[in-house]
């Protein structure tokens, strides 16, 4: 079947079309109704060494980089990602979804703070509190370990959390998987009826309205029924060889 059959067809059976074409609108717009959009929001922070270590540096912290403090982040943002810390961050007044990891590609000790949300005023504020709550939990931890104020790693925000933006992605995949489902589905339906509407051809034809089939004789009745029927023959034969001349 080419493309000009299939158009032939899709016109020939508009009726079952059409209706599949609505509903498959009817659904797009509810997906893109009811799924709202979310917003996300992106700070960057990063580990310092301790004032004590950097002397040498003449108190540069960024001069005095140690595989130790990448370990302490990646420590760090397991925390900030566990239950207890959840239940924190939201009696803090952390609304949507957050996420603390290393900074992809990173060079050192940088993490990523996300939230991720459907108002984007809360989105940016929550980012704010866990950035802070995040310097806390850092300083708690060295606290526990009876650590020196001046021996303690430190927290410096790189990049401030970021106006919130518009994540489409997830929704747009949704409202494109409703409508060509809805699409393909529409276009079975039609070459469904279609198949059906199809008149039988051959022996497969309905016989014509008011006729009866006539069953086939069987059995020891069809013998005598044909013996009876070439009597008859022979009979008429008979007759009509003894009135010739």
């Amino acid at each position: 079947m080419d493309l000009a059959e299939i158009w032939r067809v899709m016109r020939r059976r508009w009726y079952v079309l059409l209706p599949g074409l609505l509903l498959t609108a009817a659904l797009t717009t509810a997906v893109h109704l009811l799924i709202p959009v979310e917003y996300q929001s992106q700070s960057t922070v990063t580990l310092l060494n301790s004032s004590k270590a950097t002397e040498a540096f003449d108190g540069n912290p960024f001069l005095s980089t140690q595989a130790s403090l990448t370990g302490m982040a990646d420590g760090l943002a397991r925390n900030l990602n566990s239950d207890g810390a959840k239940a924190d961050l939201k009696a803090l007044g952390v609304t949507g979804k957050h996420e603390v990891k290393i900074a992809d590609n990173a060079q050192g000790p940088f993490m990523w703070l996300t939230v991720t949300g459907t108002d984007p005023a809360a989105v940016l504020k929550s980012d704010e509190l866990l950035a802070s709550y995040a310097d806390k939990r850092l300083k708690e931890f060295q606290t526990q370990q009876s650590v020196a104020p001046a021996a303690m790693i430190r927290m410096a925000t790189i990049v401030p959390p970021q106006k919130p933006q518009a994540q489409t992605k997830t929704r747009l995949q949704y409202i494109v998987m409703v409508g060509a489902l809805g699409f393909v589905l529409s276009l079975v339906a039609v070459f469904f009826v279609e198949a059906r509407r199809r008149t039988p051809r051959g022996k497969d034809r309905p016989a014509p309205a008011g006729t009866q089939p006539v069953p086939a004789a069987a059995g020891p009745d069809a013998e005598v029924a044909g013996a009876t029927d070439e009597t008859m023959a022979l009979r008429t034969v008979g007759s009509g060889g003894a009135g010739s001349p």
